[in-house]
């Protein structure tokens, strides 16, 4: 397993943007798929999007499909969560998870699939 630490959530107007950002501690993403979830209040936790670092491959929920963009960095230090045109039924606790694999091209989108997770970052879109 790996330390996984989650930046940049916060208050945002409906419509506005954020980056949310996970690093790994003491180790680089680049043998892993990253994921993000979110459980918002009242709700079980659920897939947000998920990145295969080795060959870029990338999925969404279809709800965040357009607005929300997954992204890693050359440095394989960080993911990325780039949160466009944000709704109020965005608002959720945000979570990174990782997990190491080997072979190419595995795109996990289960919170199962998933061994390591961080401690989430709250995310909240007022109206």
């Amino acid at each position: 397993q790996v330390q996984l630490v989650e930046l940049g959530g916060g208050l945002v107007q409906s419509g506005g943007s954020l980056r949310l950002s996970c690093a790994a501690s003491g180790r680089t993403f680049s043998d892993y798929a990253v994921g993000w979830f979110r459980r918002a209040p009242g709700k079980e936790r659920g897939f947000v999007a998920a990145i295969n670092w080795r060959c870029g491959r990338s999925a969404y929920a279809d709800s965040v499909k357009v607005r929300f963009s997954i992204s890693r960095d050359n440095a394989k230090i960080t993911v990325s969560l780039q949160m466009n045109s944000l709704k109020p039924e965005d608002t959720a606790v945000y979570y990174c998870a990782a997990k190491q694999f080997t072979g190419n091209y595995w795109l996990p989108q289960r919170e199962a699939d998933f061994s390591s997770w961080g401690q989430g970052t709250q995310v909240t879109v007022s109206s």
